[in-house]
Formats: C-alpha cells, structure tokens, sequence
C-alpha cells in the first residue's frame, strides 16, 4: 500500500510539473521565433500588486497574490512527503529554484513577466507546502502515541 501511495504521489506531482509549466511557460503565446525578445524583468518587489489594489481591481490582485502561493505549496508538500527534503528551509529553496527556473523560462520565451514578487511567493508556496506536511506527521504520531 505504501508503494502505491509512493507511485500515485509521484504521477499526480509530474501531472502537476506538467500543469504549472503549462500556466506559467508553454502558454497559448509560447514561440522559438523570438527568442529573448519579448521577455520583461522586473525586480521592483510587490508593484504591480500595489498598483492593482490602488485601482481596487480586488479580483485580480487575491488571483495572483494568492494564486502564486497556492500553486507552489503541492511543490513543497511532494518534496516533504516524499523525504526528498528533511527541513523546511531546504524545502523552500527547492521551491526558490524552480520558481527560477520558471522565470528564467518565461524571459526566454517571452510568454510573462519574470518578477522578484514571483520568486518571493513561489518559495513562501512551497515552504508553507512542506510544512502542512511536517504538521500532519507530527499530528500522526501524537494520535499513534496515544493508541
């Protein structure tokens, strides 16, 4: 049973790498033509969600605020399942690094925007991730103990 939940963990995590490259990277606008030409970086930390939330665009802002969080903490919830990472702050690196890879992606391919807010809310995703998982073994085993 244990291997079962091992192997489901794993195919539903690649489902999920496959999901988010999709979203963020292989959009509708994805193309090798322009290689390096479309792609922004913006390294002013949280601007554009101030600008939306001066423009009361609500929506928009708990979307991609949230959104950037939400997307990341299955990351960090496989990579603690798994045993793949012990401590959350190497969880969270993980996290910084995949985020990066992601950004370093859209800049090449020009298909978003490459922002410093994405890899501060992608790293948190996954460290929050890790530690719904620490929590829940924890929980476990004070539930065992007390059988």
């Amino acid at each position: 049973m244990k291997k079962f939940r091992r192997v489901t963990s794993t195919v539903l995590f690649l489902v999920y790498l496959v999901v988010v490259l999709r979203i963020t990277v292989f959009r509708s606008t994805f193309t090798l033509q322009h290689l390096c030409q479309n792609g922004r970086i913006i390294l002013t930390l949280f601007e554009g969600y101030i600008d939306l939330l001066r423009r009361g665009e609500w929506f928009a802002f708990t979307y991609l605020f949230v959104g950037n969080i939400v997307w990341f903490v299955p990351f960090g919830m496989y990579l603690q399942y798994m045993g793949i990472t012990k401590k959350l702050l190497y969880t969270a690196f993980c996290g910084l690094l995949f985020s990066l890879l992601i950004e370093a992606l859209q800049y090449l391919f020009g298909t978003g925007f490459s922002e410093l807010d994405d890899l501060v809310l992608n790293t948190l995703g996954a460290w929050i991730g890790g530690g719904l998982v620490k929590m829940a073994a924890g929980w476990n085993r004070k539930r065992t103990m007390k059988s």
